[in-house]
């Protein structure tokens, strides 16, 4: 019975040593900041939820479902966008109504249907842990305040950047990176079908809000950008999605019907 008992000890010991001698990497810079907040349920009013919780980066920071759970498993009102390939935006959210990366940031915090928590408590939060008190101290050489939290938030997004595809790589000049089929849908894309009229630039958006059809007051009664403007011209307006990564994030449109 002794020699169990002693192999026993001995793993326990080593894994405990083992686990000690694993230099867990502190966060140096807003980006990494940023995303330590990213997947942190601190930001939610119950902990239960993290903006990955939502933006989950196995679906390219979009989610999987047409709309996601915000706390107390309440839906949110739209489909969850990606996160990525964010840098060139003038404006954020289906109906661009955050002008800057880092108002979007801290918005879904606040929202009701979604994190729940007042910025001025999630502040109080991150000021009274300690190693958050430590993080943004050294790395703002301030307490957490609403602007630097957006900042690191930010900071953390402008990194999900998608890498080189064959479309990029056929781009820059190397005429084997597509696929014949691939260079014949392109040519569709442009011509014939007309998505690159709305679906153009580097992330194929051309940032705009538009009016597809997804308005009747009725069956599709999100009356989109006019509830930000109230202009009459913009009922029914949502942003042009870009379609990066776009295998990753179904379902479609900002009610997730596609």
């Amino acid at each position: 019975m002794a020699k169990p008992l002693i192999v026993t000890i001995l793993i326990i010991s080593f894994a405990f040593i083992s686990a000690n001698l694993i230099e867990v990497k502190k966060p140096e810079t807003k980006e990494q900041l940023g995303e330590k907040l990213f997947f942190d349920p601190i930001l939610s009013k119950d902990y239960s939820i993290s903006c990955a919780s939502c933006h989950k980066p196995e679906f390219a920071f979009a989610d999987n479902i047409a709309f996601s759970f915000g706390v107390d498993s309440a839906f949110t009102l739209r489909n969850t966008p990606s996160v990525m390939n964010v840098s060139a935006f003038s404006s954020f959210f289906w109906d661009g109504r955050a002008k800057t990366l880092e108002e979007q940031a801290l918005m879904p915090i606040e929202h009701p249907g979604e994190m729940d928590l007042p910025i001025e408590e999630a502040l109080q939060r991150l000021n009274s842990h300690k190693e958050y008190q430590k993080l943004f101290k050294k790395i703002f050489k301030s307490p957490a305040t609403k602007e630097n939290l957006g900042k690191a938030m930010a900071a953390f997004q402008l990194t999900l950047e998608t890498g080189k595809t064959p479309f990029d790589r056929w781009m820059d000049g190397d005429d084997n990176a597509m696929s014949a089929a691939a260079i014949n849908g392109r040519k569709i894309f442009h011509e014939k079908a007309k998505c690159f009229d709305c679906h153009f630039g580097p992330d194929f958006t051309g940032d705009e809000v538009k009016n597809i059809g997804l308005f009747d007051g009725q069956d599709f009664n999100d009356k989109g950008r006019f509830v930000i403007t109230n202009d009459s011209s913009d009922l029914g307006k949502f942003k042009t999605s870009g379609l990066r990564n776009i295998a990753l994030t179904a379902p479609y449109m900002h009610n997730g019907m596609f």
